[in-house]
């Protein structure tokens, strides 16, 4: 390897600010960084560790590249995503024009003709990024029934790189996945309940949950618009934030979005390492998984304990514990929103596809499973209960009226907004595995980073095929705070992330780790 070679960013872990400083002087283009990424995929995704976290890959993503490479040597570039390769979920819409399906991991939905480009997509391509291609996903964004996390239809069983069998855990699973070993530099993954926290956690990297508004939903396939939401999934805060930046704001097709704020902050600004200092920080502990089979492993409750202590040393104050007086509600909590709104946005979703998609309903979905049960129903992946329960609803009547309400008194006005209210609190943290419902029914943010990684003799829990715990698996800590509170949020999870270096201080299993890395020009 040459000198020059030696000085090139190392796609295991470069970031955009890294990528841009090279770009802009010529190091590579973004036709070297499209070419070097989809060799990485190459590597590890179907072949040695079979991660299996890229469904596919846009059929014009170089010449895109070469398109933005010209541009940037005639007019510079557009923003800071200027010719960044992207991944995004398969539950994101992207125009026939790119070459993509949108299935959500499904084979009921190969060929199905999507209107338009998602929200999200739109600032991305006008900021410069290339859409590089889909990322796996728990189907239907594991709302289809208890299959293992990361499983699809089309893409198999996504895998974290941590562990010859980890759970990817989801449903942005393979977003998870391919940011953690660097197969793409930014990828973007929705939540409902958990679905950026949790993979972020399982795979050692950064996810941003936003309050519910902040960016668009249209163009995704939806669960419940109280709670659907999406979000940058990183290798780092600063990725995150820049990321943020860029595909939050209105969308006159997403209604929820106008009840932001009417500035987008620059979440560049809020990256201080003394973002703690003066913060008080409540330790929510009754929202912590508990009981025989469930409760939260030794080592993970010693690392939060660390966490605290560390955030102490920054200058922040403890409040431990400072308990949601919902906790014990929230844990109970009726899941009928969720039944009623999948079946109503759905079928509304389908109805808009455009072409001739083999489901237009709910029903036929179901009923596609069932005659295509070697592609969706295998053994040990052929549950389709939540799907079923869906359609078996009646729409949106009084007791759906309740539920929703309900919903949200549990989780903002007596659980989120009160505990931050009674302690004088800045924010809440904990241990992102299963602690994700209140600010999900609230519609709050959730920044989650890395915490630490189980020990090597962690004994292992499978779940059919995949494992978690697991030896030397990754775990994340989130931070969670009220409406539109992620400038705060950002700084302070940054603070951490600066102090502790923790994605850093383990790599992923080495067949999991591709070696293609950029060449000098």
């Amino acid at each position: 390897m040459s000198s020059s070679e030696q000085s090139l960013p190392d796609l295991y872990e470069a970031g955009i600010v890294e990528l841009q400083t090279s770009l802009d002087v010529g190091q590579f283009t973004s036709v070297d960084l499209v070419t070097a990424y989809l060799a990485r995929i190459e590597e590890v995704n179907l072949h040695g560790a079979e991660l299996r976290a890229v469904l596919e890959v846009s059929p014009i993503a170089l010449k895109e590249a070469a398109k933005l490479d010209e541009e940037r040597r005639t007019s510079g570039k557009r923003t800071m995503l200027h010719g960044i390769p992207v991944l995004l979920k398969d539950n994101i819409a992207t125009s026939p024009l790119e070459g993509l399906s949108t299935t959500a991991g499904s084979h009921a939905l190969v060929g199905s003709i999507v209107p338009d480009d998602a929200g999200v997509v739109k600032r991305l391509r006008k900021a410069g990024a290339i859409i590089l291609g889909k990322a796996n996903m728990s189907e239907f964004a594991y709302f289809r029934g208890s299959i293992p996390s990361g499983w699809s239809g089309r893409g198999g069983q996504c895998k974290s790189a941590y562990h010859p069998k980890g759970s990817p855990s989801g449903s942005s699973s393979g977003c998870g996945v391919a940011a953690s070993v660097g197969l793409v530099t930014v990828t973007i993954g929705t939540e409902t309940d958990g679905s950026i926290a949790s993979p972020s956690s399982n795979n050692n990297v950064v996810g941003i949950k936003p309050t519910v508004g902040l960016t668009s939903r249209a163009g995704v396939l939806p669960i419940v618009a109280a709670q659907d939401t999406v979000g940058p999934m990183t290798r780092s805060v600063e990725d995150a934030a820049i990321v943020l930046s860029i595909i939050a704001g209105e969308d006159p097709n997403d209604r929820r979005t106008v009840s932001q704020p009417r500035i987008v902050p620059d979440y560049v600004k809020s990256l201080d390492i003394n973002a703690l200092r003066g913060k008080r920080i409540g330790v929510p502990r009754s929202s912590m998984p508990s009981g025989t089979t469930d409760a939260l492993p030794q080592s993970m409750c010693s690392a939060l304990d660390e966490s605290l202590r560390i955030m102490e040393s920054l200058g922040a104050t403890i409040v431990d514990p400072a308990n949601l007086p919902s906790a014990d509600e929230i844990k109970r909590i009726d899941r009928l929103v969720l039944f009623v709104d999948f079946k109503i946005e759905l079928n509304e979703y389908l109805a808009a596809l455009e072409g001739a998609p083999t489901v237009r309903t709910l029903a036929e979905v179901i009923q596609f499973n069932i005659d295509h049960a070697e592609l969706e129903l295998p053994e040990g992946y052929s549950d389709q209960g939540k799907l079923i329960e869906s359609q078996a609803t009646n729409g949106r009547d009084e007791a759906y009226g309740k539920a929703l309400a309900r919903n949200l008194e549990l989780g903002a006005t007596k659980g989120i907004d009160a505990v931050l209210k009674e302690f004088n609190l800045d924010a809440l943290v904990l241990p992102a595995k299963g602690t994700h419902t209140p600010a999900a029914i609230a519609g709050y943010p959730t920044i989650t980073v890395p915490l630490g990684f189980f020990p090597d003799d962690e004994p292992t829990k499978y779940d059919g095929p995949i494992a978690y715990p697991a030896p030397g698996m990754p775990f994340g800590l989130s931070f969670i705070g009220t409406a539109f509170e992620e400038y705060a949020l950002i700084g302070m999870a940054y603070a951490f992330e600066q102090k502790t270096k923790m994605r850093t201080s383990r790599k992923a299993i080495a067949e999991a780790v591709p070696k293609t890395q950029l060449r000098a020009r």
